[in-house]
């Protein structure tokens, strides 16, 4: 190993990470426990390690140094030193290269070896042995990083909660087949920047774009030994650099904040799926990459035996967010990617985790009150997918003030409803009105429930219409992987079929559930490819499958899914020109004071819904009327197998007219006809939607 050769300096404790101020690199890392920090510099291609340089400061729990030779471009990594006592939570190993925890961007891929461990595998004494040998060579490198970028005139859409639909989408998977890309930008930011690709979300008229994690991620080893991949990527290991799979070759940043102005440009937003309540080292018997080596007691949570993980996520290990510095280091990842990468909004995974101490979930923990006090973080979206593996785990409707979430209760009761299902009346029209049952308190409004039958973790709408159960033989688990409570119908078929009368119902079922999301009071949020009849196979939990399993097809030819794509894109139409479907105060039967906007009940027989027609097992039909005081809407909602005759309300102007009928396929954002007389046939297994107005 060279001697060192640049000039060290003490630099500074803050920021941490490697900062290049335009004359140097100062180099700031975190840990409590450490008894010494070497910064390892390597030449441009990664894999000769050219100097160690000793940190020489540690002020405040942090070792720093500052390089004033040091360049963007330079390739690091770290070695600390410390116990390795496993029984007393302490997992330092010098010999294993560290990713800094705020490095900007990664160089190369991790390649496994059993180097990569800080114990010998294979040893009798398992995790409490120890393994000398060096991982740099099987490590990727982090990336001193200028992070000045020239926005222009980026402006954020800043969408109203009230008026945002969601797509949640994945990087590879909607531009790997997109032929008309470059080969080397399909599956990039850069591809999905690309002007078909923006047009494509345009068209249907979608205000957000949810993507899939894209902070640095890998693929498992186990998957790799069985030939698959972290598709999904659920598996962070670098909360600041991006994913290298989808930047372009010798790409960097800059390409996702092309991605991102490329969408601002077109009124889009983009919403980050984050997973900051895990990371890649797993347990105990993990790899040691980075936070493991750095200081395993500060950013984990430890079991009463600290040899062992307090795990709550069911990977592995889970982040202790109570740790101030842990903490800190989360905010100033969300905040680097709002301020630096302009995002405009985030979806957490098991964001339940996020909210603990240990066994007891809280509305007021810490993580929450620094997002709520934070100036920057406190304005943008913020989702959470609210359970997580732990005690007490499933908060739906528990989450603070200004946060959103996503539903699942309104994706089984939708799902269940539309299969015929009985007893499900109540709920669904909880769930039609916002779900106020879970959300309706401390000033929450409609918009907390993130409305979705499909999302990446479950079936596609295809394949609710088409399986009754999952198929995820290609997952190589034996389909033991995956849930079995799909609420899910194939109409007569498992599968592919070439049955006309099956496909019209199937197709019937589509229009349904994809109205139903798009007219009910809330956030609605559609999955990828969903529009235009994706299917995975009945693969229900396609997270290792990096293949056209996964990915948007955009060579549409068939007639049927031509013609979905034509019914999403104009119901979604209705839902952004009506306000009535996008309120931002729940609806109730008496009149909102400052809109004067209401909902009320109705049976087939135009009567209000009374108690017992509420306890009713065997009724499967219902009406919403919306109104105010210009215009009203009506909703009919038939799971019955036969046609059945409602009443229609007292209009208001000349009469009512159809806008949506999904057993015809029918959608227009202007009815053209008024229905003469007082009633209307709505067709069995269907949905229909009225309008009248002055």
């Amino acid at each position: 190993m060279a001697k060192t050769r640049h000039t060290v300096q003490a630099g500074s404790p803050f920021p941490l990470g490697a900062h290049w101020d335009g004359s140097g690199v100062n180099f700031a890392l975190f840990s409590a426990n450490a008894t010494k920090v070497e910064l390892c510099l390597f030449d441009r291609t990664g894999r000769r390690e050219i100097e160690r340089v000793p940190l020489p400061e540690y002020s405040n729990e942090v070792w720093h140094g500052y390089l004033p030779e040091v360049r963007p471009g330079q390739l690091y990594g770290y070695r600390v030193h410390g116990p390795y006592e496993p029984k007393a939570g302490h997992r330092f190993n010098p010999n294993k290269l560290l990713i800094d925890p705020y490095a900007l961007a990664l160089h190369g891929e991790i390649r496994w070896h059993d180097a990569l461990f800080g114990y010998r595998i294979g040893h009798q004494r398992g995790d409490l042995s120890f393994d000398r040998r060096d991982s740099a060579f099987v490590m990727p490198k982090c990336v001193v990083v200028d992070p000045a970028v020239t926005w222009g005139q980026d402006l954020r859409p800043n969408v109203p909660w009230s008026q945002t639909i969601v797509y949640e989408a994945h990087v590879k998977g909607m531009t790997a087949l997109k032929g008309d890309l470059p080969e080397h930008l399909r599956g990039t930011f850069e591809g999905l920047a690309d002007p078909g690709v923006v047009d494509h979300l345009v068209d249907l008229g979608v205000t957000a774009v949810e993507l899939m994690p894209v902070q640095s991620f890998f693929d498992d080893r186990y998957l790799i030994e069985r030939g698959l991949s972290n598709y999904w990527g659920y598996n962070t290991i670098g909360f600041f650099a991006p994913a290298t799979r989808y930047l372009s070759r010798g790409g960097n940043i800059h390409e996702f904040k092309l991605m991102v102005r490329r969408l601002h440009e077109a009124g889009i937003e983009v919403l980050l799926d984050v997973v900051y309540n895990h990371t890649a080292e797993g347990n105990e018997m993990g790899p040691t990459l980075s936070f493991r080596g750095i200081d395993n007691a500060s950013y984990y949570l430890l079991a009463d035996d600290p040899r062992y993980y307090f795990d709550t996520t069911g990977c592995g290990n889970t982040v202790d967010l109570r740790h101030q510095r842990v903490l800190q280091m989360v905010m100033d990842s969300l905040r680097y990617w709002v301020e630096q990468c302009h995002v405009d909004g985030f979806r957490f995974d098991l964001a339940s985790s996020l909210g603990r101490d240990r066994d007891t979930f809280d509305q007021n923990a810490v993580f929450f009150d620094a997002v709520h006090q934070d100036p920057v973080l406190s304005r943008v979206k913020l989702i959470a997918e609210p359970w997580d593996t732990g005690p007490d785990g499933y908060q739906v409707g528990n989450f603070p003030p200004g946060w959103a979430e996503w539903n699942d209760k309104y994706r089984d009761t939708v799902r269940a409803y539309w299969k015929g299902d009985e007893g499900m009346l109540p709920t669904l029209a909880d769930c039609l009105l916002g779900s106020s049952g879970f959300f309706e308190n401390r000033g929450r409004r409609p918009w907390s429930s993130v409305n979705f039958v499909t999302a990446h973790d479950g079936f596609t709408l295809a394949d609710v219409v088409s399986y009754n159960d999952k198929h995820n033989e290609a997952n190589r688990e034996d389909n033991q992987d995956g849930h079995s409570h799909n609420l899910s119908y194939n109409w007569g078929a498992e599968g592919p079929t070439d049955d006309p009368e099956i496909l019209q119902w199937r197709d019937r079922a589509r229009r349904n559930m994809a109205a139903t999301v798009l007219l009910s009071q809330g956030t609605p949020m559609m999955l990828m490819g969903d529009e235009i009849g994706r299917t995975q196979s009945g693969n229900n939990n396609a997270y290792c499958q990096d293949t056209e399993m996964n990915w948007l097809g955009w060579n549409v030819e068939d007639p049927r899914q031509l013609d979905f794509k034509a019914f999403v894109r104009t119901v979604i139409a209705i839902r952004r020109s009506r306000t009535l479907l996008a309120q931002d105060r729940f609806l109730h039967e008496d009149p909102d004071p400052r809109t004067g906007a209401w909902a009320r009940w109705s049976r087939p027989d135009g009567g209000a819904m009374e108690p017992e027609n509420w306890e009713d097992q065997h009724s499967r039909s219902i009406a919403l009327h919306l109104s105010n005081a210009t215009e009203s809407l009506l909703l009919i909602l038939n799971a019955h197998h036969e046609p059945l005759t409602f009443a229609l309300p007292e209009p208001m102007g000349r009469g009512w007219g159809t806008l949506i009928d999904t057993a015809s396929g029918h959608a227009a954002t202007r009815f053209d006809e008024v229905h003469a007389g007082s009633e209307i046939e709505a067709p069995a297994r269907g949905l229909l939607l009225l309008e009248s107005s002055e």
